[in-house]
């Protein structure tokens, strides 16, 4: 298969390819089923495991290939209390049970509580499971995906033709300059056709 088969195209059949794509991924296929009746508020995977994914369809990769984990976001500002997040992380763990990978669930309410003593820095309050991807330290890794009602919805606010041109854009909205730079250089590993726009 022609690797850059979908750079360059509008978005519309690009988004239809990555959904495709996605729905084929025997993985992402079960997280998002599973995720669908977890029953979250305001839900979204997001991030590694859908673009590793689309990576891996292009490349022959088998599925899961250079996928750490599955990143299920969701918002719930009805209690921003540690344990409150912390059942729902325990529910999910027995939710997610036998799926070859880690789901890693986080409340997106809560993330303005947590991050400035994380990472240094503070970070906006979100208002809603989609706000955050447009933070993410690369463009390439803004993108998202769940369920409403039967049919996947695609959240990719800068759109798709750098996920399908193999290419790691920086977002510099935030000073992620670190998180750009050495998620980059492991994609690199991975998948070698990949370009790092510096930051």
């Amino acid at each position: 298969m022609d690797t850059l088969c979908y750079s360059g195209l509008p978005l519309e059949e690009q988004r239809a390819a990555f959904l495709a794509i996605v729905l084929a991924d025997p993985l992402l296929r079960d997280a998002l089923a599973r995720a669908r009746t977890l029953d979250l508020p305001d839900w979204l995977v997001v991030s590694g495991a859908l673009y590793n994914s689309v990576w891996n369809h292009l490349t022959g990769k088998p599925s899961g290939y250079g996928i750490r984990d599955v990143d299920l976001f969701y918002f719930d500002d009805s209690d921003l209390s540690y344990e409150a997040e912390d059942a729902v992380i325990r529910r999910a763990e027995k939710h997610f049970e036998g799926l070859p990978l880690p789901v890693e669930v986080r409340n997106q309410a809560r993330v303005h509580l947590w991050y400035p003593q994380k990472f240094g820095r503070p970070c906006p309050r979100y208002s809603n499971a989609s706000d955050p991807v447009c933070y993410f330290a690369s463009k390439t890794h803004a993108v998202g995906v769940r369920y409403d009602a039967d049919r996947l919805v695609l959240v990719a606010p800068f759109g798709l033709d750098d996920v399908f041109s193999f290419r790691i854009t920086p977002n510099r909205v935030m000073d992620n300059q670190q998180t750009h730079e050495v998620k980059g250089a492991r994609a690199r590993e991975c998948w070698p056709e990949i370009t790092v726009v510096p930051w």
